[in-house]
């Protein structure tokens, strides 16, 4: 079956199909078409990341063709995902902890890591767009009216948009050549699964990231997994990705409700984690503020006026404020220049993984004060920096992506993108974080609550109990159930 032809059912016009197979033509004529290939796929050591997650990379293409070494077939779980931006990362790393946390051995596949193959040139080629424009939109109202909030918010849920990638992914199965086919794949970014699809892995579970329908995110073949019942109904009629049309629906058995896709060291610590979060309201000690700048280092101007806001309350020790910049230690140059004296306060940990850890752990009983800064120029160390930091914060500030998502007291800055503000709207239903605060005055109107108010940590504590008692926070384990279920 032609996947980019018909789309549960849904057939696809002519013009679409057509529009479809040139852009595979595009990409094959750029970066060359290595289907006859012969990739080996091999199991090698995590050095960021192994020993906390139990994760073992998948290298492909570096030993001789053909080779196939080091699987567990039984317990073996593998994690697909690309870097774009922070969020698939995240994601990716909460499905492997809870596949740790069970038994089960995961194996990380990122398929924007084979520099040599045309599946990551194709995908490296896609993420620079992505990456350029989101870095213009927030610097042109004009860009992000006009163009970047369409695309987001209606072109990616177009049917017709699934087809030009289901085409293109047909470039990205051979990475997949020499992995054992029985060995279960749950996807974190819709190009790992589809492109497993194509190379006749039998057990793909899409694991979707957005709580915003859109076709972008089908891999038809898979079993595709949603964090919360908008999705769920949305995703199930294929709500509004072809007009007004009423579309055929997906099939009961390929859409599944789980939850929110969360660490299990997350969620195992909640109680304790939010009843140190009170205590400290309780007994006036600082109140700690985690600002994430992930991406490109977009949205800085922001997170720049939040310190700036926060600076007397820091230096008198009713604020604290642990800062992540992930890899882009030049945000750190520009915010020195935004935030005066902010060098003069700030402690940095820089390059340390070792120092990071040791101060998150000391940092869940012990006091803080002050600004503490965290860089790091592995991926994986400065994704997982802001995961180890959320434990011992008081409040989240980030966008509505991927974060709106965890267990954490959250402040949602302005977002990315349009399909982002449902992650806001979701998690203020539910009660564990704010509206979306599109502009630099209500968002620092929030940080006053947070800080001044008495009601507003509280609740969004007790929600967080409440939902773990509910199974909300559940998503990843239920991922790997469903994972590893389809091998019976």
């Amino acid at each position: 079956m032609d996947r980019s032809k018909v789309i549960f059912e849904n057939v696809q016009p002519e013009s679409v199909y057509k529009k479809a197979v040139k852009s595979k033509a595009k990409y094959a004529r750029k970066f060359g078409d290595d289907s006859d290939k012969n990739y080996s796929a091999q199991v090698v050591e995590n050095r960021y990341i192994g020993d906390i997650l139990g994760v073992r990379n998948i290298a492909v293409g570096e030993g001789n063709p053909g080779v196939s070494e080091g699987f567990d077939t039984e317990k073996g779980i593998i994690v697909g995902n690309i870097r774009m931006g922070f969020g698939h990362y995240r994601i990716s790393m909460a499905i492997a902890s809870a596949a740790n946390a069970m038994g089960y051995v995961p194996y990380w596949m990122d398929l924007n890591s084979y520099k040599q193959t045309t599946c990551t040139k194709v995908i490296s080629a896609q993420n620079d767009l992505y990456s350029k424009g989101s870095r213009i939109s927030q610097k042109s109202k004009l860009f992000n009216k006009l163009v970047w909030e369409p695309l987001n918010y209606e072109g990616f849920r177009k049917l017709s948009y699934n087809s030009s990638d289901q085409k293109n992914a047909e470039l990205m199965a051979p990475v997949y050549e020499n992995v054992p086919k029985d060995i279960p794949v749950v996807a974190t970014h819709v190009w790992p699964a589809q492109a497993a699809i194509h190379a006749g892995m039998k057990n793909v579970v899409n694991a979707i990231p957005d709580n915003w329908p859109m076709a972008l995110h089908f891999a038809e073949g898979s079993i595709h997994t949603v964090q919360t019942h908008y999705a769920y109904q949305g995703y199930r009629i294929c709500n509004g990705m072809d007009g007004d049309k009423v579309l055929s629906p997906m099939p009961e058995e390929s859409l599944k409700y789980v939850g929110h896709y969360i660490d299990h060291e997350l969620v195992a610590n909640i109680e304790e984690d939010c009843a140190r979060r009170l205590k400290r309201k309780e007994e006036g000690k600082p109140m700690r503020f985690l600002l994430t700048i992930g991406g490109a280092g977009a949205q800085k101007e922001i997170f720049a006026a939040i310190i700036n806001d926060l600076m007397s309350d820091i230096k008198s020790k009713k604020a604290a404020l642990y800062v992540n910049i992930g890899d882009y230690q030049n945000v750190w140059e520009d915010l020195k220049n935004m935030v005066p004296g902010i060098s003069d306060i700030a402690k940095t940990h820089f390059n340390n993984w070792e120092e990071t850890m040791s101060f998150c752990e000391g940092a869940l009983t012990g006091d803080v004060e002050g600004i503490h800064l965290f860089c790091h120029e592995n991926i994986f160390e400065a994704v997982y920096a802001t995961n180890l930091l959320m434990r011992s914060c008081d409040v989240l500030v980030t966008k509505p992506s991927e974060l709106s998502f965890y267990p954490v007291p959250k402040l949602f800055i302005k977002r990315i993108g349009g399909h982002e503000q449902w992650g806001a709207i979701h998690s203020a239903e539910i009660g564990d974080g704010t509206l979306e605060c599109r502009d630099i005055p209500h968002t620092l109107q929030m940080i006053r609550l947070f800080k001044d108010d008495n009601t507003t940590l509280k609740d969004m504590c007790e929600n967080i109990v409440r939902n773990k008692s509910l199974g909300i926070y559940n998503g990843a384990y239920e991922v790997v159930k469903i994972a590893m279920g389809m091998k019976k």
